[in-house]
Formats: structure tokens, sequence, C-alpha cells
């Protein structure tokens, strides 16, 4: 075994190129450390030039991460490591889901009535990182295709700085054992955990056309959040996914009519959609440019908005199956058992915005839930961000997909919608 040792990275904002652009400021949960992040955690908007939202700088900022060699020292690392498990900081690491499962078979780690125990994917880079999205002109540009091929190498290694560690899964629906008088399927839950549980009926019946997902499904949602929340006085669903791998026709995104396609692909890697800033900038940019809005056409002013965004605002995503869950289920973590850990942000690089998600470090810790066998009537939810930062309620949630070791070989993979929303109070 090898000692995988990751120096921190302290990077001093340079507040002098900062525009008249809206700027968040970086509005920590009380308690919880600094983000391991860039310019020291303040939003690319802060450096835009000519109304490029940043994207310039990010992009500098990414080439010049792969230039100082860090994140390949930390590939290399994990590449030529011995066999077996890697010794990091936050205790034993594998390169593969079979190797994570020998050790859990091995140490007879158990799991709970209605849970499992099996493998989930961290990161094992303590530091900030950056993704040019497939839409990004540079993967198009001849111009700049010795860029877009180290970019493309750097992506894909990225992937490679991730391990495998040992977690246990708590059924999601048996909360009230583990939180005595907690629902599972109360807002209570959603406050206290930044997970919970609905039910829905719906009447779409096609959910593979972006067209009827957004007349029906959308609206049925932006109900059900009013009702769930009570103190709630608007929703708005913005967008949506498609997971299905043994999809077999035309998984074309257009993002101009409002079609994402079919993903093939699961997220298997621990991870957040949103964060301090992109919270923010992300409500902001729907409410009054309609960027990337699927959902209702929205017409605030700047001030209408200052208004809106100065009551409390929660960012809720919303997973429904389209048939009951096999393989590949969507799980989630509890507020609780990492509200005191710094996340890592993940900066996405569009050509007009730069996205901020967050990954996460392993603990043993961290408090799993999943749906054994998740219904179509079910909808999991979870919190990716809340404007309340006094430590009151969760401020959100992480999750993955993951393989189920016990799922029978031939079980069907996951397919569901995922829907993304804003909820004002």
């Amino acid at each position: 075994m090898s000692q995988l040792e990751l120096p921190e990275r302290n990077v001093v904002a340079d507040t002098a190129r900062v525009s008249s652009a809206y700027v968040p400021t970086l509005q920590r949960t009380e308690g919880q450390p600094p983000p391991i992040a860039a310019n020291g955690g303040l939003s690319y908007m802060s450096f835009d030039r000519g109304g490029d939202a940043g994207t310039a700088a990010a992009l500098e900022d990414a080439l010049a991460q792969i230039a100082e060699g860090e994140g390949q020292r930390v590939f290399d690392m994990i590449d030529k490591a011995p066999p077996g498990p890697i010794e990091t900081r936050w205790g034993l690491g594998f390169r593969d889901f079979d190797g994570c499962m020998d050790y859990i078979r091995a140490k007879g780690i158990k799991a709970p009535d209605g849970g499992l125990v099996l493998p989930l994917p961290y990161t094992v880079y303590e530091r900030p990182t950056y993704s040019i999205v497939p839409s990004n002109a540079i993967w198009r540009d001849p111009a700049r295709a010795d860029v877009a091929a180290m970019l493309r190498k750097n992506e894909e290694a990225n992937r490679r700085r991730d391990l495998y560690f040992p977690q246990v899964m708590r059924d999601a629906r048996r909360i009230g054992q583990y939180y005595p008088g907690l629902s599972p399927d109360s807002p209570e839950c959603m406050d206290r955990l930044g997970v919970s549980l609905a039910h829905l009926e719906s009447k779409c019946s096609n959910f593979y056309d972006a067209a009827e997902v957004e007349r029906v499904f959308y609206p049925e949602i932006e109900k059900l959040l009013l009702k769930f929340f009570p103190g709630a006085t608007d929703a708005l669903v913005y967008n949506h996914d498609v997971f299905d791998k043994d999809y077999a026709g035309d998984r074309t995104e257009d993002q101009d009519n409002k079609n994402p396609g079919v993903n093939a692909r699961y997220a298997n890697l621990v991870h957040n959609d949103l964060n301090d800033n992109s919270g923010r900038v992300r409500c902001r940019e729907l409410l009054t440019r309609n960027l990337r809005n699927f959902g209702r056409a929205q017409h605030y002013t700047e001030q209408e908005v200052d208004a809106k965004m100065s009551r409390r605002f929660m960012s809720i995503n919303l997973a429904k199956p389209m048939e009951t869950v096999e393989q590949f289920p969507f799980v989630l973590c509890a507020w609780p058992s990492f509200a005191d850990q710094p996340y890592i942000t993940n900066y996405r690089i569009y050509d007009d915005r730069v996205g901020e998600t967050t990954r996460f470090t392993y603990r043993p810790d961290h408090e799993w839930y999943w749906f054994p066998r998740q219904t179509p009537t079910e909808v999991s939810m979870l919190k990716c961000y809340d404007s309340v930062t006094d430590g009151s309620v969760s401020r959100w949630s992480f999750h993955t997909a993951c393989t189920d070791p016990t799922a029978p070989a031939d079980a069907r993979c996951r397919k569901n919608v995922v829907v993304r929303s804003f909820v004002f109070f």
C-alpha cells in the first residue's frame, strides 16, 4: 500500500478584475469550513470580460492547473500503486468496485434491515477541478485542437482520480427508525436531512417526449412541491434529464428545442449539483434571462429578483422511476453527516457561464440512504441548495448512482426522469 498525500492549495482572488456583472458573495453555512475552491471561493462572474461571465478566466485557470502537473501526479500515484487497497488520509480506497467488494466481504461489514453495503466512488483530489461541457465551442474549433486534446486528456484523468470506499446504505423508508418521529415524506425531513420522499401518480405517458414532459410532468411536479412545502409561494421546474442505459432510440441532445436527450451514463461519483455561489447564480439567470430554462418563461427585473431572493429559496432535485428500479439505484447522503466538511468545487465551463458543482472526499460515517426497488409512484427528493445559512436547516445533500451487488445479474438498469426545480417562500 502507498500513502496518498495531497497538499492543499490556497488561491487569492484577483479582485481588480471584478466587473459590474452580478457577483454573489460567498455565503458559507455557520460552522462550515471554507470550500476547496479557486480564487478564494469567488464566483468566476468576478472575472467577467466583456460579458463572457468569466469563462475565459476559468479556461486559463484550467490550463494552468494542467501545466502545474499536480493532477497528473495524483493520477500516476494511483495508477502505479501496488495491487490491493491504497492507503489514503481518509481510509482504504480501491481502484475498482470488485476489489472494494472483496474487502467488504472479508471484513464482514453488515447493513441494517433493508440496507446494503457497497462501494461508492469518491474523489481523492482535494483541489478545485474543471470540466469543459460538451457544448463548448472549443471542442469544434480547429484552431484550438491542441488545447482541446489537452483538456480531453485531463477530463479522462479526472475520472481516474476517484477511488471506491465501503459505505452502508440505510433504507430511506425507515428514516423514522433512525430519527424517531421523523417521517421521510415530510418537509421536516428535508429541513433536517436534505433528503425526503414524495408520491405522485403522473399522467405523463411518454418521458422520452421532451415536449410532453414539459407540458404534463413539469406542472405536476410544481404542484407537488407547493403541496409538500406548505410555506412555499412559488415553484419553478426548469429542466430535466432522462436516464436509460438500454434505450435504443435517438439520444441526441437539443438545447434549442428544450430536449435533453437520453443519458446512457449514470453519474457514478459522489457529488452535488450546486454550491454557495451557483445556487444563487443559477436562480438569478433563470428568473432574469431564462438561461437554459426548459420550463415556464420568467420575466423578472433585477430589482424584482433582489426582492424574491431576499426571502428563503431552495433548489430541489426530484427523481421518478419509469419502472421499478432493479439496478443502478440513486442514493442520497444526509446533511448532518457532512455539515462540517469542506466541499470541493468543480467548475463546468460553458461558452456563456461557469457552473459550479461540488465533490466530497470519503468519510466512513457519511449517512447514506437508498430506496430499495423504488417504484414509479415514489419520487425521491434531494436538496441541492438552500439560502438559509444559519445552520438551522440542511443546506444540501450529495448523491450518486451506484451498483447494487445484491441485484440479479439480469436486473434491468434504472430508467428514470430527474427534474430540477427552485422553490420560493
